[in-house]
């Protein structure tokens, strides 16, 4: 470096005492979602819904050509808020009020943009949390997705910043009437090879627990490159460097990856759960790093008929993601302690949705 060198500061992103109750944050790059974005998703979760493989499955259910899968929309509209929101993030923290509006084909490109709703500093005086409604269109401003979630984001300075936290409420489930049935979704024509001869709706009743048998053992190319499909640049899931002065001395997983791949675990016995139309709630409980091994199992929260049709009904589901231990080999997944939800350390996600399911 030369005297004569004059290096100018690139964009360091927003950190707590950046944000404002009622601002305002339109993020940058737009995204047209592609048929290889569908097809790298696969590759990298093993996700298996028949509805996001197949055009002809898609047709035979009424779509007019392959929907993409809902949480490939969510984890790129996630994508796009992080440059501004947790770049400086050490953690995302949890979701609520995730609605799927519109389906996305590939050719849709989706813009979003977020409102912060609520502020707390934490008693360490060094991090923050930030809460944040954000919204995705696409190009007919069309609203595709909704979401809230909160993420504890690191101070600049460390000194007090607002005098009283400001928490927003949030809604514990979404009604049944504001989920999506996607125009034309018709069942009717589904043939049972579709989805392997799997459990259906009616052969569900609440309280009824599913393990879904298999294993997925986290890569760091694999998590690496589904964070870069979404463009989420948060540097805690890239940056070893950063990491190797924290606790773990490793680089976060992406906590949507885990949802993802719960997901895809979750087609073993929910493989006719067709269409995530709505997550209530999720909390990424304890960290994940490359080398665990994720395990997934569900309990059945509800079973309702949807619009008094005989094809489809909503089937709303609690998913718990496990790290290297089978449910069964731990002493508990979640308790209550002094009032408050106690999770295990080998519990690293807990996720509340709905799912259209073919009765």
């Amino acid at each position: 470096m030369s005297p004569q060198d004059n290096y100018l500061a690139t964009p360091s992103g927003l950190f707590f005492e950046d944000f404002t109750l009622d601002q305002e944050l339109v993020h940058g790059v737009p995204r047209t979602i592609t048929e290889g974005d569908s097809s790298l998703y696969v590759a990298l979760t093993g996700s298996r819904f028949a509805l996001n493989c197949a055009e002809t499955v898609a047709r035979a259910a009424g779509f007019y050509r392959t929907p993409v899968d809902n949480l490939l929309v969510f984890h790129i509209a996630f994508g796009k808020t992080v440059n501004d929101i947790s770049l400086n993030a050490v953690a995302n923290l949890g979701y609520a009020e995730v609605l799927f509006k519109t389906p996305v084909f590939a050719g849709d490109t989706l813009e979003v943009t977020s409102k912060v709703i609520g502020l707390k500093e934490n008693s360490d005086g060094k991090t923050g949390i930030v809460y944040v409604h954000s919204v995705a269109t696409n190009q007919y401003h069309q609203k595709v997705l909704c979401f809230k979630r909160w993420v504890m984001v690191h101070k600049k300075q460390g000194e007090v910043h607002l005098d009283t936290p400001i928490i927003p409420k949030m809604q514990a489930v979404i009604d049944n009437d504001e989920q999506l049935v996607p125009k034309n979704l018709d069942l009717k024509l589904w043939k049972e090879h579709y989805s392997d001869h799997q459990i259906k709706a009616d052969d569900l009743n609440p309280g009824d627990i599913l393990f879904h048998r298999d294993g997925i053992t986290l890569n760091d190319s694999d998590h690496s490159m589904a964070t870069r499909l979404y463009q989420n640049n948060a540097r805690v899931h890239f940056d070893q460097h950063l990491m190797d002065n924290t606790a773990a001395g490793k680089r976060l997983v992406y906590g949507g990856h885990i949802i993802s791949l719960c997901r895809a675990l979750s087609y073993n016995g929910l493989g006719n759960g067709l269409w995530l139309g709505a997550i209530h709630g999720g909390t990424h409980a304890n960290p994940s790093y490359a080398g665990d091994t994720i395990y997934c199992q569900s309990k059945i929260l509800d079973v309702k008929q949807f619009n008094r049709r005989d094809d489809i009904a909503l089937v709303r589901i609690q998913s718990l993601g496990i790290k290297n231990s089978m449910p069964d080999e731990l002493p508990y997944l979640m308790r209550e302690e002094n009032g408050r939800k106690r999770y295990h350390d080998n519990l690293v996600l807990d996720l509340d949705y709905s799912v259209l399911m073919r009765r």
